[in-house]
């Protein structure tokens, strides 16, 4: 697997490509939507026993996104 500075940068490519393709965040929920769906499909097809994780990490970005929504910071 790649180091995290790699990882990075190449999310951070990512995100300024589908922005630079839609600059309307509404229309980017279906590709997160996507990405979500692929994580969780390629760590299932790694270990079954990750599906408690993946609902682990389903429910801190939850937590993420309302801390997002109060106090304006990630």
């Amino acid at each position: 697997m790649r180091n995290e500075d790699e990882l990075r940068d190449l999310l951070s490519t990512t995100a300024t490509e589908v922005a630079d393709f839609s600059g309307n965040p509404r229309t980017w929920l279906s590709w997160i939507l996507y990405l979500m769906g692929e994580l969780e499909k390629r760590s299932l097809d790694a270990n079954p026993e990750y599906q408690e994780r993946y609902q682990d990490l389903l429910f801190a970005l939850r937590d993420a996104i309302l801390q997002r929504i109060k106090l304006g910071a990630w």
